[in-house]
């Protein structure tokens, strides 16, 4: 059976601390409802989420790079395997008793060594019209006498392995002579006692007398002397050898150039692959160890990951391979960004200042009570989209939960919300590149394709005296992105102020939008602390005046 996988519930790209805290505590909401989820990320945790994280002791979501679907999403983890010492009629029990038709061959450390399938044990018995031989793979008496259902009349050298030509001895005692070497296994009738003798003169390692035949006390005397095994099967001699024929081991006739795949590897690489082998199953292979099957029916047709969206609805700001996803519910606080599902589905949209004001609604209102680590999480976030209930975002309905947390918290909120913005406020510690990147968002305003990136600091020299290196690094990642215009918004938390510092064209949009100078690329918004409320509406109404006049 394929592995039950989880439902993720994630934030957007580039997670700030709404986005982190909002996957683990609605995961603890739907958790105590019963739904098996999982919180994810879809980005690297910033300073202040760090912060959050540590101080009430909580783990990290799990970091997802994209949700298209993996080999690892329809692995099942029923595994049939067979050791590659194991023989034949061990190998064709194994395929009767599952009802298999193909079996990877492992060693000892449950190393993927090849796989056999009916085909290969069909192939063996149609092409192997010749007598065995165990030259090349050496087998003991005890494994030749339980797959022909053979009693042990001598034991000859029970220590040693059997790595001879399996022979018929047939015609005069010259041919047996001329035929017979030293080490070979012979398979005798009911012959006469000097035809017997002479096998074992000849240095036989072991005879099997067929059909329950008669050994004469002489022959098994010689046999005890020279330390020649000697077997007494029921079967005939046809029957005996190709019973024989069972005892070769599976690494012996086993596909050793394997078809195989990789947990991470995406279903829409190996699909052409499948096409190509026309194979039922393949195995998975980590780290050169079997970690499960994949069969082609599951490829075909996959399973969607699930996911819930917190604290995000757009599809550019959406985790990679949100389009293969099956989306079932949005919990979010920003305006609707298009996100188009097949079904319909869950939503909450509430105008509020953070995603965590209506996840702590949620649980009052369908009384799961709030443990004191997931009550400080909400109130980090909260803390940290309202910038300690200074932005304008921020709702009466925001600083009443607030602090109702704080209680269960059991954290002063003024003393915690500082120590949290400050240790996320430390930018001389980041790169330009992270600082461009630092809690990124893509729009579509107009037909321009824009990033609007936010930083905090106590100090604005943090950010004015890097200007032209984070103008470059803004720059340098526009053009890799593709996008139209990025823009860099540095908040500076005391002065409530926002420095934008903006890369591409139309940099005419940033002018129009704030009414401002942009020649430096660089300008000062007073008041201006949010990027939903302040930032984004004003770029929205710019770019209609500006198509609008384009039109003329």
């Amino acid at each position: 059976m394929e592995k039950k996988r989880p439902v993720y519930i994630i934030g957007h790209r580039n997670p700030d601390t709404d986005s982190i805290c909002a996957a683990i505590c609605y995961a603890h909401l739907k958790e105590e409802l019963g739904m098996e989820v999982v919180p994810a990320r879809a980005g690297k945790l910033n300073k202040e989420s760090i912060f959050a994280l540590n101080y009430f002791k909580a783990d990290p979501p799990l970091l997802l790079t994209d949700v298209y679907p993996r080999v690892a999403d329809v692995t099942t983890d029923w595994l049939v395997t067979i050791h590659e010492k194991q023989n034949l009629r061990e190998l064709a029990a194994l395929m009767r008793h599952d009802g298999v038709k193909s079996i990877p061959v492992v060693n000892d450390e449950n190393d993927l060594k090849g796989i056999i399938t009916v085909s290969d044990m069909a192939k063996r018995y149609f092409e192997d019209l010749g007598m065995q031989s165990f030259i090349d793979s050496t087998v003991s008496l005890q494994e030749i006498a339980h797959v022909i259902d053979a009693e042990t009349v001598v034991e000859g050298q029970p220590e040693r392995d059997l790595d001879g030509n399996v022979r018929i001895a047939a015609g005069s005692l010259q041919t047996v002579q001329d035929t017979v070497k030293a080490g070979d296994i012979i398979l005798v009738g009911d012959r006469i006692a000097e035809l017997m003798l002479t096998c074992i003169r000849q240095g036989a390692s072991c005879l099997i007398v067929t059909g329950s035949g008669n050994i004469p006390p002489e022959v098994v005397q010689a046999a005890r002397e020279r330390k020649t095994a000697i077997l007494s099967c029921p079967h005939d001699t046809y029957t005996c050898a190709r019973l024989i024929n069972q005892c070769v081991p599976v690494s012996q006739i086993m596909q050793t150039r394997v078809v195989k795949f990789k947990p991470t590897d995406m279903l829409s690489d190996i699909k052409g692959v499948m096409e190509k082998h026309k194979h039922r199953y393949y195995p998975v292979e980590e780290n050169g160890k079997l970690v499960g099957m994949v069969s082609s029916e599951s490829v075909m047709v996959p399973e969607k990951t699930k996911v819930i969206l917190v604290d995000h609805n757009e599809r550019s700001q959406a985790i990679e391979g949100i389009e293969k996803a099956r989306i079932l519910e949005i919990v979010d606080h920003h305006r609707l960004g298009g996100i188009q599902t097949n079904e319909p589905i869950f939503t909450r949209q509430d105008p509020v200042g953070c995603t965590c004001t209506i996840i702590a609604d949620m649980h009052i209102h369908r009384q799961v009570a709030i443990p004191p680590q997931i009550a400080g999480l909400m109130l980090s976030a909260i803390i940290s989209d309202t910038v300690l209930f200074k932005s304008p975002t921020c709702t009466e309905h925001d600083k009443e939960v607030a602090h109702y947390l704080s209680k269960i918290a059991g954290i002063d909120i003024e003393k915690y919300g500082m120590e949290m913005l400050k240790a996320g406020t430390d930018i001389d510690n980041m790169s330009a590149d992270e600082i461009v990147k630092n809690d990124m968002k893509e729009f579509l305003i107009s037909h321009y394709r824009i990033s609007i990136s936010q930083c905090s600091v106590m100090d604005k020299m943090q950010a004015e005296n890097r200007k032209d290196e984070i103008l470059a690094a803004a720059e340098e990642m526009r053009k890799r992105e593709g996008y139209n215009l990025s823009i860099i918004m540095i908040t500076n938390i005391l002065e409530e102020a926002s420095i934008l510092i903006f890369s591409g064209e139309p940099k005419s949009l940033v002018g129009e939008a704030f009414k401002v100078d942009t020649s430096l690329r660089m300008v000062t918004l007073p008041g201006v602390m949010s990027r939903k409320k302040q930032v984004v509406p004003p770029l929205s109404e710019a770019a209609k005046l500006i198509r609008s006049d384009n039109d003329f």
